[in-house]
């Protein structure tokens, strides 16, 4: 058994120990910063670390398939496919010759159409990093399926972290088969294949699954998704159908552009 699988099954095992660890959503709101992330420290994984490999310089951007949405292509004039996830407008994030950047504190972004099953391509890039920052503080952003399960992006080149934070992860859930960033600067691609769970009221039929490959690497393998991805706390399991996508402001100038999205249900 690979070491995602065995990180995946020893996190559903123990879901119900963790869920007692931690205090109701009100207590934690109500917490310092300190106390908050002593509490998220209790689902770090820092091991096993993934191996670095070593991938070509990013190429131009492919046109999209026929059949895709286009979300963010290289002639993007605007953001109509977008909005505000805090006030529901227009987008305030920078859109420049089709490179799509955050505006930092004016909050994350979703898509107006909804999705469940989906194949999923974008390209991301991290600015020059502050050297002051480093681990989760360096470049942070994440793609979010259904508006609840993140992969996360974030500047993972010579820049250790908690694995099942890095790039490519499922966000503190899965560490990625490897690390395949390319240096700061350059353009990353994610292509995602996601299989949305299934519900029968509150009740889940199945479980989601996930196929990302960082830079044309394969860094998630049908990976079970165990439910959201929580910065604190256990992965929850709320009963949902189709459901925006999600871009993060995490504080970061990270920048996007050829986006577009296959439906394959």
């Amino acid at each position: 058994m690979n070491n995602n699988k065995i990180l995946s099954l020893s996190l559903l095992l123990c879901g119900s120990v963790l869920a007692s660890e931690f205090p109701p959503a009100a207590e934690i709101a109500a917490m310092t910063d300190q106390q908050r992330h002593a509490l998220a420290a209790k689902t770090e994984v820092w091991t096993p670390v993934p191996p670095v490999v070593t991938v070509a310089p990013a190429s131009a951007p492919l046109a999209a398939p026929s059949d895709a949405l286009v979300l963010l292509g290289a002639n993007s004039a605007d953001l109509a496919q977008w909005r505000s996830v805090n006030s529901g407008k227009a987008v305030e994030w920078s859109l420049q010759e089709g490179e799509l950047t955050v505006k930092p504190g004016s909050g994350d972004i979703q898509t107006l159409e909804k999705f469940c099953d989906i194949q999923l391509h974008l390209e991301w890039r991290a600015p020059k990093p502050d050297p002051a920052k480093t681990g989760q503080l360096r470049n942070n952003s994440g793609i979010f399926l259904q508006d609840k399960y993140e992969i996360q992006i974030l500047d993972s080149y010579q820049n250790p972290t908690y694995p099942n934070g890095q790039a490519g992860s499922v966000y503190k859930q899965t560490v990625p088969l490897v690390n395949a960033m390319r240096p700061d600067g350059q353009w990353q691609q994610y292509d995602i294949i996601y299989r949305a769970p299934r519900f029968e009221g509150h009740k889940r039929l199945s479980a989601g699954f996930v196929t990302v490959l960082h830079n044309g690497v394969l860094v998630q393998n049908h990976t079970e998704i165990l439910g959201t991805t929580e910065w604190i706390g256990p992965p929850q399991q709320p009963a949902h159908g189709c459901a925006p996508l999600k871009l993060q402001d995490h504080g970061d100038q990270v920048s996007f552009r050829n986006i577009w999205v296959r439906k394959l249900d």
